[in-house]
């Protein structure tokens, strides 16, 4: 496979995010993988807006750009498809051309996205 980003970092709360959700939804290794390889790439290489990812414009940091993914096929969601509601939250590096995973979510447990780990990482970087 040819790589998308220079690189795909993931933070150590996004990875014991993703541990617990895991466990519930078998499949969201592969299903990770498949994102980036094309909902990541359409966005952010090709420039195709499919609404299923939106930036979250409100949080006033330029740089990098945080952006929610609404729409994550979820292959253990039987009969979903991309509205599976999984929700991930990553900062894109434009100019690095880097991806970082922020967070992972399952919607039924959890209304909105962690702002004050967003705001922990990224606000002194803006």
């Amino acid at each position: 496979m040819t790589k998308i980003f220079n690189d795909i970092r993931k933070l150590a709360e996004f990875d014991r995010d993703f541990k617990k959700l895991v466990k519930k939804f078998k499949t969201l290794d592969e299903d990770l993988s498949t994102f980036i390889a094309n909902q990541l790439k359409l966005t952010h290489k090709l420039n195709i807006d499919n609404k299923g990812v939106v930036r979250i414009s409100d949080l006033e940091i330029e740089y990098p750009q945080i952006y929610k993914a609404k729409k994550f096929p979820c292959k253990a969601l039987k009969g979903k498809g991309a509205a599976s509601g999984i929700r991930v939250i990553y900062a894109h590096f434009e100019k690095e051309n880097i991806i970082e995973f922020v967070e992972i979510y399952y919607k039924g447990n959890k209304e909105n996205e962690d702002r004050e780990r967003i705001f922990k990482h990224y606000s002194k970087e803006s």
